[in-house]
């Protein structure tokens, strides 16, 4: 972030000082809602979690450097405190477990403001050749934490980026990772989440994108939306924040997103593989590690790419890249290059490594929804059949979380699936009744007997995959967040990832 003095940081928060002995002091480094992470200069969030409260901590921040504690309430050592209103807890899409007061919520919006004026005084600066910060915000109901790595990716050779790492897109992670950017940042690449209407408006107004990517309207959250027009309504709230000198980048292969034109005063950048898509892919073919090569097509002219991520769901992903990159000033060259040498940095999404035994492992864990486990399968499919010598594959899938009314048919749809797509072996763990159902579709949908297999837990999983898989087999691990299925995965290949989730505990 800038830096601001004390004094500066409680009049934007609207807070007060306690136990400042230098309201000119400044606050030089990050800002970290776990102490252990804190450094010199840095300012610590008091947060509630579910284990601890981060007020807890305070004195433990400004002892590892922390210039000051932002807080709910005193701590005895240098802060800012803003005070909870009475029985008023916002709507936002972080459930904060011990918020029983308000006081997370009152720190959640302080941090907000925070990254707000921070954002603002970047993003105006313009001093010779030197020009303000620019805001990306790329939202969807799945594919966002692969497009931000890929716009990271895309934007480095125009200047310095800053990109949320995981999935740090909701009210303590978009403005966290909104601090991450000083003076020297050219791009600030965020994700938008949502849980309900007005959550991506909100997010938008902590950081004003100008430029925002939509990539598709699915089934993610559909519990809690209600309907795909409820999500289709709150994801275009992104391009309704922009400003007419913006640019709004629309899915044209998803009807809903391309609707989302009439809602953006920005000038609009359509892409996809229709054939009236502004920067279009044509010609894609996938190698047999599931790797898509295209022609790219700009009104600048075309030029072929060759994808490093896996699966065909990642041209749509790299097109929306691509229309970042060139609005902001990127030849077909440079953009080419930097999508051909992209690789997936986020933790648990499509990574793909091969064991010393010569088992391929697909850890695609991190989250899912019908959506993405669809685009999974698919890849799973054409890593396993697209060699010379055909190899066999395993789906090892959890259940995907707050679907709703339709946790069961869309469940039952995967199960389906997964016999037309002619996957060899389906693992299906746990014991609710939406995973019961997709066992139970792949065994109504091909009569597969024992090729589906329904394991109570993921010691269970392991257990049978230890026993039955075999060098040159590609096995693919995906679920919700919430199951960890990840240990699955990381069982296999010996590799552990550092998830940060989404940060949404207190620090310990």
């Amino acid at each position: 972030m800038i830096e601001m003095t004390l004094r500066e940081i409680a009049d934007v928060v609207g807070g007060t000082l306690h136990d400042v002995s230098d309201p000119e002091a400044r606050v030089t480094g990050s800002v970290e809602f776990d102490s252990r992470r804190i450094g010199p200069g840095g300012l610590f969030l008091a947060l509630p979690g579910e284990r601890s409260d981060g007020h807890d901590f305070a004195a433990a921040a400004v002892a590892a450097g922390a210039a000051a504690v932002l807080a709910a309430r005193p701590v005895g050592v240098p802060a800012v405190v803003v005070t909870p209103e009475p029985g008023t807890v916002p709507a936002s899409s972080v459930a904060l477990a011990g918020d029983s007061d308000g006081s997370g919520a009152a720190v959640l919006a302080a941090l907000a403001a925070l990254a707000r004026e921070s954002v603002r005084r970047l993003s105006a600066r313009s001093v010779g050749d030197t020009h303000g910060l620019t805001v990306v915000g790329v939202t969807g109901s799945s594919g966002k934490t692969s497009t931000k790595d890929l716009l990271a990716a895309v934007l480095a050779p125009l200047g310095s980026v800053i990109a949320p790492p995981g999935s740090f897109n909701n009210e303590l992670g978009h403005p966290w990772t909104a601090l991450r950017a000083d003076e020297s940042t050219r791009f600030l690449v965020l994700e938008l989440s949502a849980r309900g209407p007005g959550h991506i408006a909100a997010l938008a107004a902590v950081a004003p994108p100008a430029i925002g990517v939509v990539l598709n309207v699915g089934t993610a959250h559909l519990g809690e939306f209600g309907s795909r027009e409820a999500i289709a309504q709150t994801k275009g709230e992104l391009v309704e924040a922009l400003p007419v000198d913006g640019v709004a980048v629309l899915n044209a292969d998803d009807q809903q997103v391309a609707a989302m034109a009439t809602r953006t005063k920005a000038n609009v950048v359509t892409v996809g593989q229709a054939a009236g898509a502004r920067i279009r892919a044509t010609d894609v073919r996938l190698d047999d590690e599931a790797r898509a090569r295209f022609t790219l097509h700009t009104p600048e002219g075309s030029v072929e790419i060759r994808l490093a991520v896996h699966g065909e769901h990642q041209v749509g992903n790299a097109l929306s890249a691509a229309a970042v990159a060139r609005a902001c000033g990127a030849d077909l060259t440079t953009i080419a290059e930097a999508l051909s040498g992209a690789r997936a940095a986020s933790a648990r999404r499509m990574d793909v490594r091969t064991t010393g035994d010569g088992v391929t492992v697909v850890n695609d864990s991190y989250n899912a929804n019908p959506d993405s486990v669809r685009a999974a399968l698919k890849a799973l499919v054409t890593m396993s059949k697209a060699g010379e010598t055909p190899r066999r594959s395993w789906a090892v899938l959890g259940e995907m979380a707050e679907l709703g009314e339709e946790s069961v048919i869309e469940h039952d749809r995967i199960g389906r699936l997964a016999v037309r797509l002619d996957v060899d072996r389906l693992v299906v763990v746990g014991t609710d009744r939406p995973s019961r159902a997709m066992h139970q579709g792949a065994v109504m949908e091909g009569s597969w007997g024992e090729e589906s297999l329904l394991v109570p837990d993921i010691g269970a999983a392991i257990a049978l995959l230890d026993a039955e898989v075999e060098a040159g087999d590609v096995v693919l691990v995906k679920a919700s967040k919430s199951v960890g299925l990840w240990e699955v995965a990381e069982h296999l290949t010996g590799n552990r990832a550092d998830d940060r989730g989404n940060g949404t505990e207190a620090a310990q």
